[in-house]
Parts: structure tokens; C-alpha cells; sequence
């Protein structure tokens, strides 16, 4: 299927409920991170630790092409990640000049508890709607993240697929 050139009234109905649904997840995404008893991090600092998640061993060089951002502001991102302990720095095997950046421990139990949290929220909200709302938001979202990834490769974190 090839993309339609102009938008028909439907696209932009899902495009304006889309909008919403993704304010509502900014405001229960909040108090998730709020609820982590370690304290929460900026979203900068989370967008670090998703990458570094997906990414071990990533180089500072390429987390700030991944962010879109300086090296100087990211190596400070990473300063304060560091000192939290969530980030670890390491020496990289392939050259001598390069650190490798690393999740602890600390830092993926966080993430770990940061997702739980979030999806037992999510949860109880989709366990409210009607099995058949249930299945096709489950339809729209994979039809979303395929349409997604076909026009963008900035490493979005993909829907967990369980069927």
C-alpha cells in the first residue's frame, strides 16, 4: 500500500485522537516515574537510558547522533546518570580512546521497575474497555508501529509484540 498524498477526514480524526492519547500517556507516564522509589530522572536522562537499554556499550559519539544532540550537554547527561548510578562508563575493547557507556545494575532495575509501573497503569485503564475496543487497539497500534518504522529508523523503542 503506498501512502495517500492527502490525508482524507478519517486520518484526520485518528491523527487528532492520536494527539490526545498521547498527552493522556505523557500525564500516566509522569506518574509512573514519580512512583519509582529511586526518584525520577529528566526526560532527557530517559531518553539516555532507553538507548543505553537498547544499546549496550554504545560510544558517547554515537548517543549524541542518537539523541540529536552536542557531546559536550550528553557527556554532562551522563555525568549526572553516572552519579545516580545508573550509568556506567568502561574503557571500549576495540580502541583505547573511546568509553564505552553501560546501564548498571541500579540504572536497568530501574527501567525494569519504571515499565512495570507504567504498564500496571495502562493496564487498568485497557482492562476497562470492551474485548472488541481491546483488539482493535491492539490492531491500530501494530498498524501504527509498522507504519512508523517503515518511514523512520531514529530507534524508537518498538511495541513488544506477544502474537
Amino acid at each position: 500500500m503506498g501512502l495517500n498524498p492527502e490525508p482524507d477526514q478519517r486520518s484526520w480524526e485518528a491523527a487528532r485522537a492520536g494527539s490526545e492519547f498521547v498527552e493522556l500517556l505523557e500525564v500516566l507516564w509522569e506518574h509512573g516515574r514519580e512512583a519509582v522509589p529511586t526518584g525520577p530522572v529528566s526526560p532527557s536522562q530517559l531518553r539516555v537510558l532507553y538507548i543505553l537499554d537498547r544499546e549496550e556499550g554504545i560510544n558517547l559519539r554515537m548517543l549524541a547522533e542518537a539523541l540529536g544532540s552536542a557531546s559536550p550537554s550528553v557527556s554532562r547527561l551522563c555525568d549526572r546518570l553516572q552519579a545516580t548510578g545508573f550509568v556506567e562508563r568502561a574503557p571500549s575493547p576495540v580502541s583505547r580512546r573511546e568509553l564505552e557507556l553501560r546501564l548498571t545494575g541500579h540504572g536497568k532495575a530501574y527501567l525494569v521497575d519504571l515499565r512495570m509501573r507504567r504498564e500496571e497503569v495502562l493496564m487498568s485503564k485497557i482492562d476497562a474497555m470492551p474485548a472488541k475496543s481491546r483488539r482493535a487497539l491492539l490492531e491500530g497500534l501494530r498498524a501504527f508501529r509498522n507504519a512508523a518504522a517503515a518511514q523512520d529508523s531514529s530507534g524508537a523503542r518498538p511495541l513488544r509484540s506477544t502474537g
